[in-house]
């Protein structure tokens, strides 16, 4: 039974830098494909990144050289480095795992303003 926590988000001016974490409930965290979501007021939630369990990434074109996804299967955490923020960054972000597609947390705001 999944439960995913995330935190880290709060403001930031554009250029700047925020670390998110999320907290996974998983025994076998290591076992499960990791993703971050996004979604912005008004819009559709996007896929952001994702992390397979061998490590591999993927990157949406919008956050492509700027963000980046990591894990620490010890700690069961999932975490996304935010560096160089754009406006258009402003979303809540969410953490997922496929095997559970249904589930979704609380998400962490992310404001990035100046």
């Amino acid at each position: 039974q999944v439960q995913l926590v995330e935190s880290g988000g709060g403001l930031a001016q554009p250029g700047g830098s925020l670390r998110l974490s999320c907290a996974a409930s998983m025994r076998i965290f290591s076992a499960y494909t990791m993703d971050w979501y996004r979604q912005a007021p008004g819009k559709q939630r996007e896929l952001v990144a994702t992390i397979t369990t061998s490590g591999s990434t993927n990157y949406a074109d919008s956050i492509k050289g700027r963000f980046t996804i990591s894990r620490d299967n010890v700690k069961n955490t999932l975490y996304l480095q935010m560096n160089s923020l754009k406006p258009e960054d402003t979303a809540v972000y969410y953490c997922h795992t496929r095997v559970f597609r249904d589930y979704w947390g609380q998400g962490t705001q992310v404001t990035v303003s100046s």
